[in-house]
């Protein structure tokens, strides 16, 4: 069972998350909030696994509110805006669900957060294989030895320690493949293994002795998340 809260500051929009919550027997809504501010209080307080988040609201917004939680739950973005979708996946949202929202469309976000958590839970084993398929030939590799995901074009590069896999994968499911408690996009063509980071500069960092480039959209995240001052 998936824990939750939900985060709106229209009554109507939280009434119909309560209502597809007590519908789907994969999460349990712990409270709602208006107000985002009471909303940090709470999760201050409380542990959740999974949050749905406004990103239009007073006094701070959506996107604001997720950089400052840490470790940050899982989160699913609810908006009426289309055009906020690239950022959130920026900030390794789970979802993204454009008002009003149908159950239908509830019920897929809730599955791909369904599928984090089992990701996340599997990895408290640094055994845990994953698999990659890359043309014809699928290869299994222990998820803590993936330095870097690097897109390439349709595809993704898979960075290990002695060699490279090129799989069918795009960024939009990158945290399918790799959980968003270990790794971090930094990038628009990158997601690193924030347990691989050997050193952090002004515009770049070096994972497996490569230097990555850290994307300006990225790097007031990448700070909140690694507790750079």
């Amino acid at each position: 069972m998936i824990s939750c809260v939900a985060i709106d500051d229209e009554p109507m929009a939280l009434d119909v998350i309560e209502l597809y919550c007590a519908d789907c027997d994969l999460v349990e809504l712990k409270a709602t909030f208006r107000d985002p501010l009471k909303a940090m209080a709470y999760l201050k307080r409380e542990k959740v696994d999974l949050i749905f988040l406004d990103i239009n609201m007073p006094e701070m917004s959506g996107m604001q509110l997720a950089q400052t939680l840490s470790p940050a739950p899982m989160i699913i973005f609810t908006t009426a805006y289309s055009h906020y979708a690239v950022e959130s996946y920026n900030l390794n949202a789970v979802d993204y669900l454009l008002k009003p929202i149908v159950f239908e469309r509830f019920q897929i976000a809730i599955n791909k957060a369904a599928k984090a958590a089992s990701l996340q839970n599997s990895d408290n084993n640094d055994d845990t294989t994953v698999y990659l398929k890359s043309g014809s030939q699928t290869y299994p590799v222990k998820r803590n030895e993936i330095l870097y995901l690097e897109k390439d074009g349709n595809y993704m590069t898979v960075h290990l320690k002695n060699k490279n896999i090129l799989i069918r994968e795009n960024m939009s499911s990158v945290f399918e493949l790799v959980p968003a408690t270990d790794f971090i996009r930094v990038h628009k063509s990158y997601v690193i293994a924030i347990k691989h980071v050997t050193m952090i500069e002004a515009q770049q960092l070096t994972v497996g002795g490569e230097k990555i480039p850290i994307g300006n959209s990225y790097r007031d995240l990448l700070r909140a998340r690694l507790r750079i001052p």
